[in-house]
C-alpha cells in the first residue's frame, strides 16, 4: 500500500538586503556551515517565534498575589535532598534585592 507524502510548497521570495547586512549574514552562515538561504530562514523563524512569545505574554493572565504567595510557599518547602553541584550558590555570591539593596 503506497503511503501518501505531503509536499511542502516552498515559495520563492525575492529579498533585497543592504550589502553590509548581506556580507555579515554570509560570514555567519559560512561559520555555521549552512547556506545563506538556510541562515536567513532560521533568522526569520527565530524573530517570528520571539514576536509570538511577546504576544502570548501580553495576552496571558497576570499572576495574582495569591498565586504568587502559593508558588513561593511551595518553593520554600524543604525537599530533604541537598542541591546538586550545579545548583549550589557560588561562594562569594551577593544577593541584590530589587532597588539595588544588597542582602544575604
Amino acid at each position: 500500500m503506497p503511503t501518501s507524502q505531503r509536499k511542502t510548497v516552498v515559495s520563492k521570495f525575492p529579498l533585497r538586503l543592504m550589502p553590509s547586512v548581506r556580507r555579515v549574514a554570509e560570514d555567519f552562515s559560512l561559520r555555521e556551515g549552512v547556506s545563506l538561504n538556510q541562515f536567513i530562514n532560521l533568522a526569520v523563524a527565530e524573530k517570528v517565534a520571539h514576536l509570538q512569545h511577546e504576544e502570548w505574554v501580553a495576552r496571558r493572565a497576570k499572576p495574582t498575589e495569591q498565586a504568587i504567595a502559593k508558588a513561593l510557599e511551595i518553593l520554600a518547602q524543604p525537599t530533604g535532598h541537598a542541591p546538586e553541584e550545579q545548583d549550589r550558590v557560588p561562594a562569594g555570591y551577593v544577593r541584590v534585592r530589587p532597588g539595588g539593596a544588597q542582602g544575604d
